[in-house]
């Protein structure tokens, strides 16, 4: 997907934060879901018709009533989307994740329906709150909905294992009591259920081992939906756990889709750490494997472990069927903000791109962004970024603003969540003059280099406008800066481990206190502390990853 050749596919095949895949072909045409959290909008899209070449769609649910994200913690929000397709219509189940701590999760799980994968969505069904991991198995006329059932009691693990309830397409409604799953043994949590049917046979898909370095996908069957199942007795589908030194690690949470031709693949998640087991900057991204079925009927992935390059279908291995100059999807994204809508690149902070807070008709060629709320808040922030999508790559913005105060500002951010990023912005001093000045949280704690600040000399009425940049290189984060007399660095050397799924994590006492799903983003920040919306234009936007030596990234 990242050079000439259809030959193989190359993983991962979305980069950055794009876990928890879920994957459906219709046709000719291949479509895969990912989790979004707190990012608006809601389940990302992409579009396949060879799984080499993937096209992004942005999102499905644009916000209220499908999809509110007001208040919505860190990492909560949209879990583990299920996208199938039935009576001619696309289904979209997910969970809005409103609380996770404590022993407790509020997710209520809603369906949404399509008849194309460009929409127009359905309103909201809403389904139940009883778990998570949510996903519709269609057999023939009927379907069932499949989830964890989440057990907030505690010295009861957290899981009361999986259940099915029926749902009814002509009604758009559950129908019935739910039933228990009877599961074999699993390791830690079984999640991420996906049934399948294939003969006689029901085949369960799940994620176990938590959502770390034990990760790993497992397979088992039944003659009846809800069991008994006995697991693959060859071991895990996938899994990196055993092997610390492979580059792509976490493998886990995968669904099935088999091609026109009659071959498996396994859609999964798959990180790329910093070093062996290190830190996760780019969170959790999907890769695809090839699934052969044993004589007797089992599905395998050939190695068991995820690997960076794979057989690409036999129908594209001669020269496929999608561009074959196809860029890398990310490696140099430039946006001039003259389109009436943003591009499926971006997305939003908890609130969808609305007229209340952004525009780019106000002033023709420009992103305005009213400022939001502190960024610490889980209420209205101002905040457009795009996924970091490879370990190394930049990020350069254009901005023009006019502080009035310390209370206002503006600039660009690398950011992980409301308590950990870097931020790099224009603001006021104490004599009304802008300048530039960089400011970190790393687990709440708030740093500002207000000694390393720049006064931005030569401005028109208190108005900046100057070109803002940021190089992620690995573990290291810097800024730099250009007024027009070329690109200088402020603030010398950032830690970017900090923007990681591992720092983000904060477990004590065996009690989750905060999760870390969503990678790391770059993008367009304003606050106005004030509460008076003051703006800035933001006039050019660029995301460059560099690749490695064979052309794609690492």
């Amino acid at each position: 997907m990242r050079d000439g050749s259809a030959q193989v596919v190359r993983n991962p095949v979305l980069p950055g934060s794009h876990p928890d895949p879920s994957i459906v072909r219709v046709g000719d045409d291949y479509y895969l879901a990912t989790s979004t959290f707190e990012w608006c909008p809601g389940v990302r899209l992409h579009h396949s018709r060879d799984l080499v070449h993937w096209e992004p769609l942005g999102g499905a649910l644009t916000g209220p009533p499908a999809l509110d994200l007001t208040g919505c913690p860190d990492s909560g929000g949209v879990w583990a989307p299920s996208l199938s397709h039935a009576d001619g219509l696309f289904h979209l189940v997910y969970s809005n994740v409103s609380a996770y701590t404590g022993g407790f999760s509020d997710a209520p799980n809603h369906l949404v329906t399509a008849p194309t994968i460009d929409g127009p969505w359905s309103e909201a069904v809403p389904l139940h709150a009883r778990g998570f991991d949510a996903s519709l198995f269609h057999d023939g006329p009927h379907s069932w909905l499949i989830n964890l059932v989440h057990d907030w009691r505690p010295g009861h693990g957290g899981s009361a294992g999986l259940e099915a309830t029926r749902y009814d397409r002509t009604a758009r409604a559950l129908s019935g009591d739910p039933a228990p799953i009877d599961l074999p043994p699993g390791d830690g949590w079984i999640e991420g259920p996906n049934l399948y049917r294939v003969g006689d046979w029901y085949y369960l898909v799940t994620a176990d081992g938590g959502t770390g370095y034990d990760h790993q996908v497992t397979v088992s069957r039944s003659r009846t939906l809800t069991g008994p199942y006995a697991r693959d007795p060859g071991g895990p589908l996938i899994t990196a756990r055993h092997r610390p030194e492979l580059p792509l690690q976490k493998a886990g949470h995968g669904s099935l889709v088999t091609t026109p031709a009659g071959e498996s693949y396994l859609a999964y998640l798959v990180s790329r750490p910093l070093g062996r087991r290190g830190p996760c900057v780019l969170g959790r991204e999907t890769a695809l494997a090839p699934v052969i079925w044993t004589p007797d009927g089992w599905p395998r992935v050939p190695t068991g472990e995820p690997a960076t390059e794979v057989a690409a279908p036999t129908s594209v291995r001669g020269g496929g069927t999608g561009p074959q100059d196809a860029p890398a999807p990310g490696t140099h994204v430039e946006d001039g903000f003259d389109h009436s809508t943003l591009g499926p690149q971006w997305s939003t902070l908890r609130r969808p791109a609305a007229p209340d807070w952004l525009s780019l008709t106000d002033r023709p060629s420009h992103l305005r962004i009213q400022g939001g709320r502190a960024p610490h808040s889980l209420v209205g922030p101002s905040l457009v970024a795009q996924r970091v999508t490879a370990p190394r790559c930049s990020f350069e913005a254009t901005m023009e603003c006019r502080p009035g105060g310390f209370q206002h500002l503006a600039g660009i951010t690398a950011y992980y969540n409301t308590r950990n990023w870097h931020y790099l912005y224009v603001t006021a001093d104490d004599e009304a003059r802008p300048v530039l000045r960089t400011a970190s949280s790393d687990r709440g704690v708030l740093t500002v280099d207000e000694a390393g600040g720049i006064l931005l000399d030569g401005t028109l009425d208190g108005t900046a406008r100057l070109d803002l940049g940021c190089d992620l290189d690995g573990g290291e984060l810097r800024f730099r800066y250009d007024t027009g007399a070329g690109w200088r660095p402020l603030g010398g050397v950032a830690d970017a481990t900090v923007l990681s799924d591992e720092h983000a994590e904060d477990v004590q006492g065996g009690q989750v206190r905060a999760m870390g799903f969503t990678g790391a983003f770059v993008g367009l920040w304003v606050w106005d502390l004030a509460g008076r919306g003051r703006h800035a234009d933001y006039d050019q936007a660029t995301f460059t990853a560099e690749a490695d030596p064979e052309g794609w990234q690492t």
